[in-house]
């Protein structure tokens, strides 16, 4: 599996997620900013993602739902407040209604992440996420983010797997 730390912090309410890829960090960074990717790993296994918005630029707005086995849809957003390509992302990330709207009932967390090359041929992919409060961790928490992240996550290898299998030149 490609993630190789979780920490969470109670104190500083924040939970990390580390993972290592065989790629260079342009390539890693490929997996967020195209959306058609990003639909590929973003989300469990058994809760694909759907990207209906991807402006992933400050001020710009990503919009998903994940749809789970008996086709229930779980609608969410990102607010994207910085990005620096290919090493540097931070979004507000939120729950939302069927049509798009903040859904307050659950919290909106920011998430950062971090790209950066470990030598020639890894990359480190480090996701932080900060929680508003004790409360909204644990509810978050509760609802399985850990365990949906790592899953998630472990999806990127045999996506960048592709790449090595793909054929070069014309």
């Amino acid at each position: 599996m490609t993630v190789t730390a979780v920490h969470k912090d109670l104190d500083a309410l924040t939970m990390r997620v580390e993972a290592e890829f065989p790629a260079p960090p342009e390539r890693v960074w490929q997996l967020w900013a195209d959306p058609r990717q990003l639909e590929r790993w973003w989300g469990p296994p058994t809760y694909p993602a759907t990207m209906t918005t991807h402006d992933l630029r400050p001020g710009g707005r990503v919009d998903y739902h994940m749809t789970g086995p008996e086709g229930d849809q779980f609608h969410a957003y990102w607010d994207v407040e910085e990005v620096d390509a290919p090493t540097h992302l931070v979004v507000y990330d939120g729950f939302a209604h069927d049509d798009g709207r903040p859904n307050d009932d659950f919290p909106r967390n920011r998430m950062h992440l971090a790209i950066t090359a470990v030598d020639d041929d890894r990359t480190r992919m480090t996701i932080v996420t900060d929680f508003p409060d004790l409360a909204s961790m644990e509810q978050v928490l509760a609802m399985g983010m850990e365990e949906g992240l790592t899953a998630a996550i472990g999806q990127i290898d045999d996506l960048l797997a592709e790449d090595v299998a793909a054929p070069t030149g014309a």
